[in-house]
């Protein structure tokens, strides 16, 4: 089951935050209404067949699919590719996520500037609003294997931090006010 926790102000090693006690845990709901991020248990050894899937997929439009493997062995470019995986940034467009296996951690900001730490292991499934300014990271195990969604064919831009003036930032801002209120 996926994990979301405040990180720290320490970020000497982006892969260890685990292993200091966080100081509280959110849960999905929580997660959901600071930030707009969903999340979906999906049976991640058939999710051809797995019925939230297959419904998330109809209803959202995810018409493209890929596979996405990062570890030292299958990334060309490895350290490089986790630092600019690393790096705050957004997107225009939902960031569509289904861990097959390994794990890794999305971190996100939330409507206050906090870093929210999102442990996800097989079987999860997240969906990171456009416009949210996030980064991504392997823990120590250095590995995790996952499925990417898109409507259409991916445009794969991100965009660092500061883009503010960008219309999915402000498009998102606003989501999330009506979000916090709810």
């Amino acid at each position: 089951m996926v994990q979301v926790w405040f990180m720290d102000s320490d970020e000497s090693d982006q892969r260890l935050q685990h292993k200091r006690q966080p100081a509280e845990y959110l849960d999905m709901q929580a997660l959901y209404k600071r930030t707009g991020v969903e999340y979906f248990k999906i049976n991640a050894d058939d999710y051809v067949n797995d019925k939230q899937l297959i419904e998330l997929r109809s209803k959202r439009g995810y018409s493209y699919e890929d596979e996405i493997t990062c570890s030292e062995q299958c990334l060309p470019d490895y350290l490089n590719k986790l630092k600019s995986f690393y790096t705050e940034h957004l997107h225009t467009d939902e960031e569509i996520r289904l861990v097959l296996d390994g794990s890794g951690y999305f971190d996100v900001r939330d409507g206050e500037e906090n870093w929210l730490r999102i442990e996800v292991i097989k079987g999860d499934l997240i969906i990171i609003p456009a416009g949210i300014y996030h980064r991504f990271t392997l823990d120590s195990n250095n590995y995790i294997k996952a499925r990417r969604y898109f409507i259409g064919e991916p445009v794969w831009m991100p965009h660092n931090r500061p883009a503010d003036k960008m219309d999915c930032r402000k498009a998102y801002l606003q989501d999330l006010a009506q979000l916090s209120k709810a």
